[in-house]
């Protein structure tokens, strides 16, 4: 199970998703109408303009939250084998949240997580 593995695993992955592109494409028939070119909100007709610029700051709050929330997954792990691995663990933690945190002080400093 070394490098061998993994290359296998992404010929693998490369080959099945092009192949299901191809299939698709010869399969199914394509068609065009204005429909297709419409934005869809939620079933309602769009009004006005339809490319508006959105504030910023939303995405870099969702980014935010994603980042802080994927890191939470990390505890799990840390969670499982904290008893066994003693002092160690726990001083590997106060680091993750050392650096956690000094990112959190980085965004807030930013202003990034000001809602409006």
């Amino acid at each position: 199970m070394g490098a061998s593995s993994l290359i296998v695993l992404i010929i693998a992955a490369i080959a099945f998703s092009g192949i299901a592109i191809l299939l698709s494409k010869f399969v199914l028939k394509a068609s065009t109408n204005k429909q297709k070119g419409e934005p869809y909100e939620c079933g309602i007709p769009t009004t006005g303009k339809t490319w508006i610029q959105l504030n910023v700051g939303y995405y870099l709050f969702a980014l935010i939250f994603l980042i802080f929330d994927v890191e939470l997954v990390f505890l799990y792990p840390w969670a499982v084998v904290a008893k066994s691995m003693g002092w160690i663990a726990l001083i590997e933690i106060v680091i993750f949240f050392f650096i956690l945190f000094m990112g959190f002080l980085y965004a807030h400093k930013k202003g990034a997580l000001k809602w409006m």
